[in-house]
């Protein structure tokens, strides 16, 4: 495993997995009236298996961190309640600032840019934002699907099943310990041919149980063992590995799938055989080039470009209305209003990410090593313990130590 903190060929699994839901979401939302191309490239695939790849991400990055604290930390049950307040304090830091601030931009424009109604009408937009707030967006998205209007941010859904995911995976490793493999095995098993009916798509957590059993599966001699070193040996044949997963991925998010009890299951299994692959960070899935520290920088910021392209695409719709310019119908038409709406998310997470959610990631670090090395002064006889474990931690530690999350 590498030592970097940075997992390049993680952040550019991410950033396939933003383009891809960028692209999914552009019918109907960047473009107002279908375009024909579009449609018949999504009846043959589709790509918002990007969500699920994001899930699978999430649940490796997020459990490789933090299994080691809970299940290797030998402290008292008070102690381990601070570990896990740590973490909150560092995912609250990391993730609701940038949720609330486009939240807070995307109500705005409701109220004073929505000549055209690309932003919707207000009270469902209200409630959306107070769904998202709350991190309860996936139950309103279940609700609502199509069955009345949700809201311009409507991808929050997403991030609310997220968030409860952090919360409550602490809790089940304290509970169930070196276990939690088991109960996750469970949760993969028991969705696999679920039949999903749109309700239950909010609420998938496939992706995210094979990231945390591959989590899991990082501190075995297995992983060692399977290693994928032979795909070096293919030079830039290997690019074929993610080009093939990745075709695979998007057949089954086509529309013919749907029929298929199982496409969510396979889904999942495909995120999460990417997620293994470039959990390595050796160049197994894309070589050491321009292209890939394109993608990485890319994936790098894709928590603000997720959470940005929606009201963009929203944006540029409602400029086209106000200049009165028509809506593409062809997609030669198309390419200036994908080129400004791409420009300009690009813009705008690149703000993001440098003004707001770096900042305050790092503040939230700071944080939540002050809460620790402040309990353990308060904790009777020293606990050497506690005192070693924030001691190998260190500021840099609090943060996943296979990428920047």
């Amino acid at each position: 495993m590498t030592s970097s903190r940075r997992n390049n060929e993680i952040e550019c699994l991410r950033a396939i997995a933003v383009l891809g839901v960028a692209v999914h979401h552009m019918q109907g939302n960047l473009f107002k009236n279908s375009l024909p191309f579009l449609d018949a490239m999504f009846k043959r695939c589709d790509f918002w298996f990007g969500v699920d790849l994001f899930f699978a991400i999430s649940g490796f990055v997020i459990a490789r961190g933090l299994l080691p604290e809970l299940t290797v930390f030998n402290g008292t049950l008070r102690q381990q309640a601070r570990i896990i307040v740590a973490f909150w304090i560092r995912r609250a830091w990391r993730l609701l600032p940038s949720a609330w601030l486009w939240l807070g931009f995307t109500l705005l424009a409701v109220l004073a840019f929505n000549d055209s109604g690309a932003f919707g009408h207000v009270r469902p937009n209200l409630m959306a934002t107070l769904a998202g707030m709350l991190n309860v967006a996936n139950f309103r998205f279940a609700s609502t699907i199509f069955h009345r209007e949700y809201g311009a941010s409507f991808v929050y859904w997403s991030l609310s099943l997220e968030e409860q995911f952090y919360l409550l995976l602490p809790l089940l490793v304290l509970c169930l310990r070196r276990r939690i493999d088991v109960f996750m095995a469970g949760l993969v098993v028991a969705q696999f041919s679920l039949i999903r009916m749109p309700p239950l798509m909010a609420f998938r957590t496939d992706a995210l149980a094979w990231g945390v059993l591959l989590a899991c599966m990082t501190r075995s001699a297995t992983y060692i063992a399977i290693e994928p070193r032979y795909l070096l040996r293919l030079g830039p044949l290997r690019l074929i590995v993610p080009a093939l997963l990745l075709a695979v991925l998007a057949l089954l998010a086509a529309p013919f799938t749907a029929v298929w009890h199982t496409r969510i299951g396979l889904i999942a299994v495909l995120s999460a055989t990417l997620v293994w692959i470039a959990s390595y960070d050796r160049g197994y899935l894309f070589p050491r080039n321009g292209a890939s520290r394109l993608l990485a920088w890319i994936g790098a910021r894709s928590y603000a470009i997720y959470l940005i392209h929606i009201p963009t695409f929203f944006f540029m719709r409602e400029i086209y209305d106000r200049l009165e310019i028509p809506s593409p119908a062809t997609w030669l038409s198309a390419i200036p209003l994908c080129t400004f709406a791409v420009g300009l998310s690009v813009l705008l997470a690149e703000l993001n990410y440098r003004y707001i959610e770096q900042p305050l990631r790092r503040r939230g670090i700071r944080i939540a090593e002050h809460f620790l090395n402040h309990q353990l002064r308060d904790e009777p006889q020293g606990s050497s313990t506690l005192m070693q474990l924030t001691t190998d931690m260190g500021p840099d530690r609090l943060s996943s130590p296979v990428t920047q999350d």
